[in-house]
């Protein structure tokens, strides 16, 4: 009897699908039962080839062989996933196997893990495909039951391979001419250049910005009432104009009572927040907690695969598909445990409703919303950073089947001379989804410019004696910097950074899910910050000085999401089997060699702004110095060296006069924390204090610890040049 190979795109699921299958034989990278062979990648085990494999002159990085246009383009083995890749290859082509079932991950790039494999291999067999959105016992089984036919998945494979193939055509081509032309370590393609420049836009927007003086006026009368002065023509409640609100403060100072002339009750509801993207998610832990976009994923995995709590990270939907509603009762009670229990508890008590605010077919394409598993987790298992996303998918789990939160609000109008003031109160009636937040929720009470307060009991026609009225002032505020979290939202709705574009081209960016994908954004953000184009200052990212310079070098139309838009509109077309993925390609050639002429023939120049004293230990030459998302950092100015240290790194610990973090600077005891507030301290002394406020010993192993743990993020390793430039490259 023939057997049947599965094809994980992981270890960790592959074990996972070997338990379901009964495979139970362990071998060297797979395991084999009576039916299956469940084998895995890691990650990608194959990748388009570098230059250099098309000829040795590529080896070298010279201006006049580019552009590079191989047709067509090579498929290589990853060097250090070689030995797995063999192990792959020799159960795909085992005598005994006679189909294939693709088990990476539903969606795009899972589809080219898996075709790139078999089209390396060379192997021909009826193909399946296994397409589930949480890796649970039940799930495994019942994906197995509805194994797809692989033929409805090669669009998918082709509109995945023409996005790497147009990457690599540009982004090769692109990174060798600017480095060429500049001698120096630059790269660029769709997703990243537009990026760095959406974070220059808004450093030009604040540099730009004056702010703006405004008025108004506040009046406290008897209950107290904060009474708030309303313009009635505009409806606002601020005046840019200092000589009318001085003449309204001047014309009222008169007057003892306010008359209050309407009082309007409305019964108000508001929904519990969408379940969770990735997206989203990172945008919270990035808000609450200050994780990374790439630390949130990090833990989603562990939380997805090693504990299996939660259902596929890599989402881009809010929405659940209608399939999904008959298993929520058991996902709510794997979390019935404290604290989510009693509200789990009183959840179940009646049917679940499914609603169109969370359940949407026409919502979900890959993968439904982030939502737990139905098997349970002890909570103990998990790490603190673990728990925290946890907690905040349960919440926001738990909150969407809970009924809406229901108040009343009155406003209060009043007069006062000839001018008309608001007041606004809030009485809640049923707390709803609030409950799973504890009440704990954000309030956006003062949008309009009116707090709400609590009212006493009045009706139309009471007079309200003035105990005082006053002129308020402010000012208008430039935007604020980027954070991660809010970089996050540009990337997934670049449409106000489209000036001049089409509506179809801003509608598709919108559907298409922006800049980047939810599975690439963090490793985006990520890479321009270890390639010193973004610095991070407090919780704000800022472009570096070399940034600026090469958004100048860079042609234009790269810098904006309108190409990705455009790509994205044909690589959709792909997949739907209505473009032709070679006509894509061909036009993806031309581009190439429109902005490598357009390098070529640049007449600006980069400069190095950042060049030290200091030499490279290993080629001699001048380094630079950066600001790393961790520190200070000396690198070498020569791509091929690669050379880099730290010199500085921001740390955990607080200065003990204004409590912002120190940054370490120096090696060994001579190692020194820095504040920006001028204060200084040696790591010995910093060790005595420890001691003192602890009342214990600290050893210097523990400080030494301490030190090693604010270095968790592998940012800053030392990468050759052509794998820190090629890596760049992938960027959806």
């Amino acid at each position: 009897m023939s057997k049947t190979v599965v094809l994980a795109e992981k270890p960790s699921v592959g074990r996972d699908i070997a338990k379901v299958l009964q495979c139970h034989k362990k071998g060297n990278g797979f395991f084999e039962g009576d039916k299956y062979i469940v084998t895995w990648a890691l990650g990608h085990l194959v990748t388009l080839a570098d230059p250099e494999a098309y000829g040795q002159q590529f080896g070298s990085w010279r201006i006049e062989d580019l552009p590079i246009m191989p047709s067509p383009l090579r498929l290589v083995v990853i060097k250090e996933s070689n030995r797995q890749f063999q192990v792959v290859k020799q159960q795909l082509r085992r005598n005994d196997v006679g189909q294939i079932v693709i088990a990476t991950d539903a969606g795009r790039e899972g589809e080219l893990v898996a075709r790139w494999i078999l089209e390396l291999v060379h192997v021909n067999k009826p193909i399946k495909r296994l397409w589930i959105s949480s890796v649970t016992d039940k799930a495994i089984r019942e994906g197995f039951r509805n194994l797809k036919d692989g033929k409805n998945y090669e669009n998918l494979f082709a509109s995945a391979a023409a996005r790497a193939e147009a990457d690599w055509l540009v982004g090769i081509n692109a990174t060798r001419a600017l480095t060429c032309k500049h001698n120096a370590q630059l790269s660029c393609g769709r997703v990243q250049t537009p990026t760095l420049a959406i974070v220059a836009t808004r450093e030009e927007e604040i540099r730009r910005f004056t702010p703006k003086p405004f008025y108004g006026l506040s009046a406290v009368a008897q209950g107290p009432i904060q009474l708030q002065w309303q313009d009635q023509q505009t409806k606002d409640f601020k005046t840019f104009s200092k000589e009318k609100a001085d003449q309204l403060i001047a014309a009222l100072k008169q007057e003892k009572n306010a008359e209050v002339i309407e009082i309007t009750r409305a019964h108000k509801k508001t929904y519990a927040p969408q379940l969770y993207d990735l997206t989203e998610l990172q945008r919270d832990a990035n808000r609450m907690f200050g994780y990374s976009p790439k630390q949130t994923l990090s833990i989603m995995q562990g939380l997805y695969e090693h504990h299996k709590a939660v259902t596929y990270p890599r989402t881009d939907s809010r929405y659940l598909s209608a399939d999904i509603v008959e298993t929520l009762p058991d996902r709510i009670k794997a979390v019935q445990m404290k604290p989510y229990a009693p509200l789990a508890a009183r959840i179940l008590r009646a049917p679940i409703k499914a609603n169109k605010s969370f359940v949407d077919d026409s919502k979900v394409s890959d993968h439904h919303a982030i939502i737990p598993t139905e098997q349970a987790v002890f909570l103990g298992d998990l790490s603190d950073k673990e728990r925290k996303i946890f907690d905040l998918i349960v919440k926001r789990f738990l909150a969407v089947l809970l009924p809406a939160f229901e108040y009343e609000q009155t406003t209060i109008q009043a007069k006062i001379g000839n001018e008309t003031f608001l007041a606004k109160g809030k009485t809640v009636l049923s707390q709803g989804w609030r409950e799973a937040y504890d009440h704990d929720v954000e309030e956006d009470d003062a949008k309009d410019g009116v707090k709400e307060q609590i009212l006493p009991s009045l009706a139309k026609g009471d007079r309200l004696q003035i105990q005082s009225i006053s002129q308020t002032k402010g000012e208008t505020k430039p935007p604020e910097p980027f954070t991660e979290a809010s970089l996050l939202s540009a990337m997934e709705n670049p449409a106000k950074y489209m000036a001049n574009e089409s509506k179809d081209l801003i509608k598709t960016i919108g559907e298409t899910g922006g800049l980047g994908t939810v599975a690439t954004r963090a490793d985006v953000i990520e890479k321009l910050f270890n390639s010193f184009l973004l610095e991070k200052r407090g919780k704000h990212i800022f472009v570096t000085a070399k940034a600026k310079q090469l958004l100048e070098l860079v042609p234009d139309e790269m810098q904006s999401p309108t190409l990705t838009a455009q790509w994205e509109q044909k690589l959709g077309a792909i997949a739907k089997g209505s473009l032709n993925k070679r006509a894509f390609i061909e036009e993806m050639k031309t581009y190439a060699k429109e902005v490598v002429q357009q390098i070529k023939n640049s007449d600006q120049t980069f400069r190095h702004d950042n060049l030290t004293r200091s030499r490279c230990p290993e080629c001699n030459k001048f380094l630079l110095e950066v600001n790393g998302k961790r520190g200070k950092m000396q690198v070498c100015q020569d791509r091929e060296c690669g050379y880099r240290k730290s010199i500085a790194k921001q740390t955990n610990a607080r200065c003990p006069k204004c409590h912002k973090r120190l940054e370490l600077r120096g090696e060994g005891e001579g190692q020194t924390f820095v504040c920006g507030c001028g204060h200084k301290e040696k790591l010995k002394t910093f060790q005595e204090r420890r001691d003192k406020e602890k009342g214990s010993k600290v050893s210097k192993k523990e400080v030494s610890k301490y030190l090693k743990g604010q270095d968790k993020e592998p940012d800053e390793g030392i990468n050759s040049a052509l794998k820190d430039a090629l890596s760049k490259l992938k960027f959806d």
